[in-house]
């Protein structure tokens, strides 16, 4: 297929995908530097799994999802320092990240905590590979997290484009051509986006085993064995965009209700209401999908244009167990935001918040979910309480039964009582009590 001779240009604009590098562990690093270039590795809730690696601890070929009790020996023998999640953490340096990503581009998508996809100019590669290097520089000058990107025409090729980066510079904008073609030439097929075993499988029964071969297939063949989607993407393989920034959800381990407010909000008393709805529709959104998170982060914000004073605030909590019953989400969610709540400037000006949001994150089936240990599996009333919630809502519509307001705190427990995270790192950038000290 004959490409156009600068098909970045030709297109209406480029695509970037910004990817942190070993996101994970490069928050654990940001405040202490002594773990850089060491091997780290960041566990699961409860400390029970590998969730998240260094370079280095890939090398050492442990892989992702290993119980922890079962590399205690390469643990002890290699020096690796383990992390407890601190998704408190996690969250707010991610809020940071795309607050910077956002000053390169007005349309960006959240892909999830670690990812996010902007749409750049139609320049020369060149420019856009400088700009890359700006992106990257400014996020690490502003935030200390590295990156990685890739650019391209279409998001599936940004994606391969961003993958690539990480074996050179970290930074490739990629343009259709003798090099796309290696690259495509050396994915497997299953490497792409939306290509699971089974396709793989059935791709290659017709021997299409790289990403090369499937982008030349004909677009009748690839509509007849792969659907639309798969035309989707073996257009997306050739530089024809089809799916826009911010037309494809994202992925499902993450999930957000947020809204602008019709007028400012000055009170505490609305701005709950407000976040308990948000709440109670990301709940009921993730029950639809068959999951539930085990965390989430609520923000709110004046947004930063007309007369001021200017705030923004954001919280994220870890649940004691993985659910997606409405009244605990929506508990958790009202506590954070009274922690959050400031009714005026230091002047004594009013602040006007024109927006809030929640956000659930780590999403998974609820049928996986760990019993707590002390607390046992939810009651099945729970569920049936949900269920008959949406059902009513399904059929006489959104929001005929409701919260009357967020639930109120059920207060501190014992800490014997909380999850296990023997080696969580502190808060360092939402409370005052953890701000790191210097001897």
């Amino acid at each position: 297929m004959a490409a156009a001779a600068d098909p970045i240009r030709a297109a209406s604009g480029a695509i970037a995908l910004v990817d942190c590098t070993s996101f994970y562990v490069a928050c654990e690093r940001l405040f202490e530097p002594r773990l850089k270039d060491r091997p780290v590795a960041v566990l699961s809730n409860g400390d029970g799994c590998i969730v998240a690696r260094s370079k280095e601890v890939k090398a050492l070929g442990i892989p992702m999802g290993a119980p922890a009790f079962k590399v205690r020996d390469e643990v002890r023998r290699h020096g690796i320092v383990l992390r407890s999640s601190n998704y408190t953490l996690y969250a707010d340096l991610s809020r940071r990240v795309m607050e910077t990503l956002s000053t390169f581009s007005e349309e960006l998508e959240v892909y999830s905590i670690d990812e996010a996809f902007l749409r750049l100019p139609a320049l020369h590669p060149r420019h856009l590979q400088a700009l890359a290097g700006e992106m990257q520089a400014r996020v690490l000058a502003w935030t200390g997290i590295p990156t990685h990107i890739g650019i391209g025409p279409t998001k599936g090729l940004a994606k391969l484009a961003s993958e690539a980066a990480t074996k050179g510079t970290g930074a490739l904008a990629l343009s259709l051509g003798a090099d796309a073609d290696a690259i495509l030439a050396t994915t497997p097929v299953s490497d792409l986006w939306g290509i699971g075993r089974q396709l793989t499988a059935r791709l290659a029964a017709h021997g299409i085993t790289t990403a090369l071969q499937l982008r030349d297939v004909p677009l009748p063949w690839a509509r007849k064995h792969l659907t639309v989607t798969g035309e989707r993407l073996v257009l997306e393989l050739r530089g024809v965009p089809c799916l826009g920034v911010g037309d494809a959800p994202g992925p499902r381990h993450t999930l957000c209700r947020s809204r602008s407010f019709a007028q400012p909000v000055q009170d505490l008393a609305t701005l709950r209401r407000a976040v308990a709805t948000y709440t109670s529709r990301a709940a009921e959104k993730a029950r639809t999908l068959g999951l539930a998170p085990r965390g989430l982060s609520v923000f709110i914000t004046t947004k930063h244009h007309g007369s001021g004073p200017h705030r923004s605030a954001s919280l994220a909590a870890t649940l004691d167990r993985r659910t997606s019953y409405t009244p605990t989400l929506a508990d958790a969610a009202d506590t954070l935001v009274r922690r959050m709540w400031l009714e005026a400037s230091p002047e004594g000006v009013p602040y006007r918040y024109r927006k809030a949001g929640v956000l659930l994150l780590d999403l998974a089936p609820e049928s996986e979910a760990q019993g707590h240990l002390f607390e046992g599996m939810p009651s099945p009333n729970e569920a049936a309480l949900m269920a008959a919630l949406d059902a009513v809502n399904g059929r006489y519509g959104s929001g005929t039964l409701r919260l009357a307001s967020a639930a109120p705190s059920m207060g501190r427990r014992d800490e014997a009582w909380q999850m296990r995270q023997a080696l969580r790192s502190p808060a360092y950038t939402t409370d005052w009590r953890a701000l790191p000290t210097v001897a």
